[in-house]
């Protein structure tokens, strides 16, 4: 199985020797990248940012962004059980608390642990496109993008349009969502709601899942005022997904919402976007499903904030620069009352050179915390451009997190928490080339991340109860290698993409037990076929291999077929088709084969 994804890269390779002569479709070229301070053309940014369009969501066979994700080399998305009703998200070896997830450019990240970041991610039919920013991206966003970020771009409403979607399949799974969108004169809405369900793929995995969601545009003649509001619901069993994998009885119930406005004034020179927002999450977690009482802890975090981020176009280049004020509160029965105000300026600037074929952005973020003061994080990015399709970039770059309140206060019969936690630093490199004809696309990227401070749970004794510490130092380095090529055959498109990621860590010893040992993915690789022979009949193969740092490897294959007439789609999506036995996490079994059957509906 190994060397099927290195068969895939070298055949890529052998046939982009053949696409110098088609037409060059310069597709992405067009998206503005907006998980910047500064909007830049997708061709024109010197950092690695993969952009998951519209089109890439409708062929993926993925039901959601957790199962989307994990097809990106480089991502580790480990999951819970089926559906991505409970996910973490990883970038580049990193923790689950050191990724940032952004919706419309809105931090969503939640201060009571980064296990709850997954819980905002909206249904795909509402996504216009996913950026991921790999990399240190704290210059940009502050803390929390330890080693990158994730922004989802909603869509936009441009016609008047009401559809309805049904799935049923393996596991008792019903799924259902009524999505309606109307334009007027001067003002753009749609509304969105859906209901995921299962009887579970084994003993306590049931869900069901509900999501609400709204996006409104005023004003839009002039300059418009959105509107997004969220809010998803989320009850399952939890057999095995935390504590000991034989506390079988587990139960959670989740509640993410946020409320945003924005609005975005420019004139010839100075673009302002204000935003203000506020993000709630709340979290039941009961350790015997039918008898609370034993143990049942509630959280409920809020988010406050309002941000302005401006860019001002001069002879000198491109300026960005912001202010992002924020004031979160929790509540819990076990972590109690804490509050924190949180302040990030940021600066940076964007130097043409060389005829606009050098671009170089110095910039810097300062952040302050009331409970952990100022952090600085100064950062470059660099980029030449070869020629139109080729460019070679490098960045480095200062980056951290603070502890999430689960670090300082948690406390249970096993576990305490640390409320003398410093925070965890790092400082990143990156080098990079890319080559992008339209038609074929190819990055490769080398990193380095040395990180300090990292904080573990640990204990010196069996007896001992495992407590949060700032232990571990740790470099973590590798490659990442992405290609694409598209072609024609019978008039219908085809597309072919690949990628693979190496990752070592060098890991500081500790004499310690340890609760959470380093087993970042050391060979990722993705590989998809999306094909099309027939009108109207699409096809997709999507093939992930892991292989973790303990030994531990496995190969899932997915497939799609959609077959679309007029305003009527019927779909089928089989998952591990080849039924391969695998865990994610905390030795939680991953459903076998399912299939999932779906038919959509257009009223136009």
């Amino acid at each position: 199985m190994k060397c099927i994804p290195v068969f895939l890269l070298l055949a890529m390779f052998s046939i982009a020797t053949q696409a110098q002569n088609l037409e060059q479709e310069q597709l992405l070229d067009s998206v503005v990248i907006t998980s910047t301070r500064i909007d830049l053309p997708f061709s024109e940014n010197s950092r690695t940012i993969t952009v998951i369009t519209k089109a890439d969501i409708e062929k993926s066979a993925a039901n959601n962004v957790a199962d989307l994700l994990q097809q990106m080399a480089g991502i580790d998305i480990r999951r819970r059980g089926a559906d991505g009703m409970q996910a973490d998200l990883y970038i580049r070896g990193g923790g689950f608390d050191q990724t940032l997830l952004l919706i419309d450019g809105i931090k969503v990240e939640d201060a009571q642990t980064g296990h709850h970041t997954m819980n905002m991610a909206l249904p795909l039919e509402l996504i216009e496109r996913v950026e991921v920013i790999k990399g240190p991206a704290a210059r940009v966003f502050g803390q929390n993008a330890f080693t990158g970020a994730v922004n989802i771009v909603t869509k936009k409403n441009t016609q008047d349009q009401v559809s309805i979607n049904a799935q049923a399949g393996s596991f008792g799974q019903l799924h259902g969502s009524v999505l309606v969108a109307s334009q007027f004169e001067n003002s753009s809405h749609i509304v969105q709601v859906s209901r995921n369900t299962s009887e579970g793929y084994r003993y306590n995995t049931d869900y069901d899942n509900q999501n609400y969601f709204i996006k409104s545009a005023f004003n839009t003649n002039h300059s418009p005022i959105n509107l997004i509001a969220s809010f998803q619901e989320r009850k399952f069993g939890a057999n095995g997904f935390y504590s000991n994998p034989s506390a079988i009885n587990q139960y959670e119930e989740t509640q993410a919402s946020l409320v945003g406005v924005s609005t975005e004034i420019r004139n010839e020179n100075l673009t302002l976007r204000p935003k203000i927002y506020w993000k709630r999450n709340q979290d039941i977690y009961v350790f015997i499903r039918e008898n609370p009482a034993v143990y049942r802890n509630l959280h409920q975090t809020n988010k406050v904030g309002a941000s302005l981020d401006a860019s001002y176009t001069s002879k000198m280049g491109l300026t960005g620069f912001g202010v992002d004020i924020a004031k979160v509160y929790l509540s819990s029965n076990n972590l109690g009352s804490r509050n924190r105000f949180m302040t990030t300026l940021f600066l940076e600037h964007r130097f043409k050179l060389a005829q606009d074929k050098l671009d170089i952005t110095p910039g810097v973020a300062v952040n302050y915390f009331s409970d952990f003061k100022f952090h600085a994080f100064p950062g470059l990015d660099i980029g030449y451009k070869l020629n139109e399709d080729l460019k070679i970039y490098g960045n480095i770059g200062y980056t951290y997190r603070i502890p999430t309140y689960t670090d300082l206060y948690y406390s249970d019969p096993t576990t305490l928490g640390n409320e003398n936690l410093d925070p965890e630093e790092a400082i990143a490199e990156e080098l990079g080339v890319k080559y992008n004809t339209g038609r074929f696309n190819a990055s490769l990227a080398v990193f380095n991340r040395d990180s300090k401070k990292l904080i573990d749970y640990v204990k010196e004794n069996e007896a001992d109860l495992w407590e949060a510490r700032n232990l571990r130092d740790l470099n973590t380095k590798g490659i990442e290698l992405n290609t694409s090529y598209k072609f024609n055959i019978a008039g219908f498109k085809q597309q072919i993409k690949a990628g693979y990621t190496f990752l070592e860590d060098d890991l500081e010893e500790v004499n310690n037990f340890s609760k959470y040992a380093i087993n970042s993915l050391k060979h990722h690789a993705t590989a998809a076929l999306q094909t099309q022979f027939i009108k109207n009949l699409s096809h997709n193969i999507i093939y992930k291999y892991a292989e973790r740092a303990s030994g531990e490897s496995y190969a899932v294959v997915d497939a799609s077929v959609n077959y679309t007439m007029k305003s009527l789609e019927l779909s089928v999506t089989a998952n591990n088709i080849f039924n391969t036995e695998y865990t994610e996490t905390n030795l939680v079994p991953m459903p076998k084969g399912n299939v999932l059957f779906g038919v959509k509906y257009l009223f136009k």
